[in-house]
């Protein structure tokens, strides 16, 4: 909710505008407009936040899970039903454009109708006589509070993957999302506030470091949900660990696909190029490098290139945009720094979309895909993750050679592959060390029913978000042995 121009903090079931004196200001990238303030909320704000959580949480522990998940069988109907105004205000203020801010919300809404199964997902599991007369159960029981902190690039769907879940389970839940866009999940608490819920069990607090590290270091806080880039996610993996909580923090990603020759290479370009420029290349799950195994490199090289100069770039509400701006002109600075890096270190630019300008939109953060051929794999910018609409291209003799550089990274968050071989696509997504294995798909997304997997320096945790991993993650197991000797008895 906005109030004179500043967005407001919803702490124990009201909008709340908070006391702080910083404030950071949300800018639409496309115009390079500002659209409101965000408040940097305090230590203190935080601490209001989880004690409200904890006055609640003994309330909502002990409310039947059939009852919990009915909040968000209205939560769906609400977000089906405000879909695409909050689409547009995921549009304007990250800069995706409207069809991808769709994308996004609908893949939120998955994990919403999947939470809605927690009745069955929560269940344990017992056995009988384990001794004689001996039974043993196991249940599961809420953590407590929980708290998530969300990143710029997908300001809707990245709560969603821990939210439902969090309170369907029986905890209570603190959002923190990212300062650069807490309109979308602003608009969303507002929904929140039709539910009805118990005050303390959803809240949502602004801000920036101070608050985070607020959420990291305090005790009423059981478990913290991360996504962001590998540097930040191992400060507050480690950071949140030191002080005793369960911590699952997804970090960065340098995503490659591997092309073979026999590969359809009209639908590979078509899937690669959508995969490296989609949403500007801000996510996660955003290819980054294109290995060509063979002959595919001259088959490959040009078309990739030709789809990179071709696409549309512009404000995402406009019609027939296909890519628009990156989140800020800092980061426009940084990815363009970038890409004079891999120039300096010998790769060659086959379309450089550096200084873009947009007719009516000069003051965006506007950048144009780029390709970057013949990229060493033993460069720094190799192994660096840009964020933004940039495709490396390398080069390699055979299959086995392409793994080794696939497994010579650092990260491990996707890793793809395009053949038409059944015995090649068994043999990467057997070799490959990655989380996320596309064969033919160069965006491998899990549904909701699945873990967002991550590995090495793109996961730190144990346990991923969504689907069975989302139910341990935020519950507690409980071990009951139990035994009634037949002397006590009673008759009746």
């Amino acid at each position: 909710m906005i109030q004179n121009g500043q967005l407001l903090n919803y702490i124990n079931g009201t909008w709340v505008r908070s006391p702080a004196t910083e404030f950071s200001e949300v800018k639409n990238p496309a115009t390079g407009e500002t659209m409101v303030r965000v408040p940097l909320s305090s230590r203190d704000e935080v601490d209001s936040v989880v004690q409200a959580a904890q006055v609640a949480w003994d309330g909502w522990r002990r409310t039947p899970a059939t009852d919990r998940v009915q909040y968000l069988y209205r939560l769906k109907e609400l977000l089906e039903q405000h879909f695409d105004e909050i689409a547009r205000i995921t549009t304007n203020e990250s800069g995706k454009t409207f069809a991808e801010a769709q994308g996004e919300l609908r893949r939120g809404i998955e994990n919403v109708e999947v939470a809605c199964g927690i009745p069955s997902l929560m269940q344990g599991y017992n056995s009988e006589d384990i001794a004689r007369g001996v039974d043993e159960i196991m249940i599961r029981q809420p953590v407590g509070v929980v708290a998530a902190i969300t990143p710029f690039n997908f300001p809707g769907m990245i709560p969603l993957w821990f939210l439902p879940y969090a309170i369907a389970c029986g905890n209570c839940f603190i959002l923190k999302p990212s300062e650069k866009v807490p309109m979308t999940m602003s608009r969303i608490f507002e929904l929140f506030d039709q539910l009805g819920l118990p005050p303390g069990v959803l809240q949502l607090v602004n801000g920036g470091k101070e608050t985070v590290d607020a959420l990291l270091d305090h005790p009423g806080i059981r478990a913290i949900s991360f996504v962001g880039s590998s540097p930040v996610a191992k400060y507050v993996y480690s950071r949140a660990a030191a002080n005793g909580k369960r911590a699952q923090c997804q970090g960065g990603a340098k995503n490659p696909v591997i092309i073979l020759p026999d590969a359809d290479m009209d639908t590979t370009t078509r899937i690669v190029a959508d995969s490296a420029f989609g949403c500007a290349g801000q996510r996660c799950l955003a290819s980054s490098v294109a290995i060509t195994v063979g002959n595919a490199r001259t088959s490959f090289t040009g078309r990739i290139a030709e789809a990179a100069a071709s696409r549309s770039v512009g404000y995402g509400l406009d019609a027939d945009v296909q890519m628009g701006p990156v989140i800020s002109n800092e980061s426009k600075q940084r990815i363009e720094r970038l890409i004079g890096k891999g120039l300096s270190e010998g790769a060659e630019a086959l379309v450089d979309g550096r200084n873009a300008q947009i007719h009516g939109y000069e003051r965006g953060s506007f950048i144009r895909p780029t390709i970057l051929n013949n990229v060493d794999p033993r460069s720094e910018i190799a192994g660096t993750e840009i964020f933004g609409p940039v495709l490396s291209l390398m080069h390699a003799n055979t299959i086995d050679d392409a793994i080794g550089i696939v497994n010579g990274g650092a990260y491990g968050n996707q890793a793809c592959l395009f053949t038409s071989s059944g015995a090649a696509a068994r043999k990467f997504r057997y070799e490959a060390r990655a989380g996320n294995i596309g064969i033919n798909i160069a965006v491998a997304a899990p549904m909701a029913f699945f873990p967002f997997s991550g590995w090495r320096d793109s996961f730190f945790g144990d346990l991923h978000g969504q689907g069975r991993d989302a139910i341990d993650f935020y519950t507690e197991k409980k071990v009951v042995v139990e035994r009634w000797p037949t002397e006590w008895t009673r008759t009746f």
